[in-house]
């Protein structure tokens, strides 16, 4: 098997194995509902959310939504406003809601509270507020990411002159939101975790909207590792008393705001240091001492289906910067040999035997006993062998 009948098999396989990262269509519609809400009459205003909401929606525009702006927005205008975005949301590729103000769980369920709310009452966040599970419904529907971001959790004032209904005197009002379970492809992220409380901070944005105002628009990174960044900004920022946190699951499908990597391959690690673009090779590069990481050591396997059936691809990565894959049966893939880099989150190959002229590169993380390899060719989930 030469090499562009190994390359070709292999884009095959990974394509049947569903393993191919492909980024969220840029020409795909992009809804948004963004709200920020300062000015409440019940209770003493707070100052950064409309600030909050007009740079996020700023920042959401850039990145190719059709936005709605709510600033300080009443009940009724949030219920219209909200009934309207789903209503756009429909089908759309992505659906974001943002909401910046004052949020709060009673007896369970979660509320975005509105300006003109008066909550005197438990009972009363039915008819005075939004729920947050009306929201998580709204954008569900899309076919590629349905996010809701919550600048919420600040201490909230409603909770201590609020009475409870006789029926649910037991079951207090907590500080900030509860813990959600979201379903399907949607992310809600909190700007501190379930039970805390947020910061509205001393500047013209809340810290967790500073940091995430810094993260957003940052090309190349894939969506969850965004929030990763934005997570450590806000915990330095605070000294580790603000914790965000982003609740659902998303599948293994690579998910950008912002433009793709240039090679249209893999997401960016949280926090590693961008790569420089490799310069052509005109022979095999040098491997420096210490560029392996101790963790990719030893021999991982993957299995892959191809046009015969599945096979068994299997990776021996040396402590000296070399490696030696083969594959089962034999004659699925071509052997080969060479030198290899893992260090920060990035890898490199160059094979030296069986492969003339071949190379590759691109990213990886580590779970335990498997690894998460992305290059030319897509994202394949490695297994360390037992052999």
């Amino acid at each position: 098997m030469n090499r562009r009948a190994f390359v070709s098999g292999l884009a095959i396989a990974a394509a049947l194995a569903g393993l191919a990262t492909v980024p969220a269509a840029a020409d795909g519609k992009r809804v948004a509902l963004v709200i920020g809400n300062g000015a409440y009459r019940s209770v003493p205003a707070l100052s950064n959310p409309p600030n909050d909401a007009g740079d996020i929606a700023a920042a959401l525009r850039r990145l190719g939504f059709a936005v709605t702006l709510i600033t300080n927005g009443s009940f009724d205008e949030m219920r219209r406003g909200l009934i309207a975005f789903g209503r756009n949301a429909a089908g759309a590729d992505m659906a974001a809601a943002y909401f910046a103000g004052h949020g709060m769980e009673i007896n369970g369920d979660n509320w975005l509270i509105p300006v003109d709310a008066e909550l005197k009452r438990d009972t009363d966040a039915a008819n005075e507020a939004i729920s947050l599970q009306s929201v998580m419904l709204q954008v569900s529907s899309t076919g590629s990411l349905g996010l809701v971001i919550l600048d919420a959790c600040r201490n909230n004032p409603f909770a201590a002159k609020m009475s409870r209904s006789l029926a649910t005197r037991a079951a207090a009002t907590n500080n900030g939101l509860g813990r959600i379970e979201p379903v399907g492809n949607v992310l809600v992220a909190y700007a501190a975790r379930d039970g805390t409380t947020a910061l509205d901070g001393d500047g013209r944005n809340s810290p967790f909207a500073a940091a995430l105002l810094r993260n957003i628009e940052a090309p190349g990174v894939e969506v969850t590792f965004m929030f990763r960044n934005v997570r450590d900004d806000v915990m330095e920022a605070t000294r580790n008393e603000q914790q965000p946190f982003v609740y659902g699951s998303l599948s293994r499908k690579a998910i950008y705001l912002a433009a793709p990597p240039a090679d249209a391959t893999a997401p960016k690690q949280a926090n590693a240091t961008p790569a420089a673009a490799a310069p052509a090779l005109s022979g095999p590069p040098a491997t420096p001492a210490g560029r392996i990481d101790p963790a990719l050591v030893g021999t991982w396997e993957i299995m892959v289906a191809g046009s015969r059936g599945q096979s068994r691809w299997i990776w021996q990565i040396m402590a000296d910067g070399t490696y030696k894959f083969h594959a089962e049966p034999f004659r699925s893939a071509q052997s080969h040999e060479g030198t290899v880099t893992f260090a920060n989150g990035r890898w490199t190959l160059h094979a030296l035997k069986g492969l003339r002229n071949y190379s590759d590169a691109g990213s990886y993380e580590i779970h335990d006993s498997t690894a998460v390899i992305t290059g030319k060719l897509g994202t394949g989930y490695w297994k360390r062998s037992v052999e």
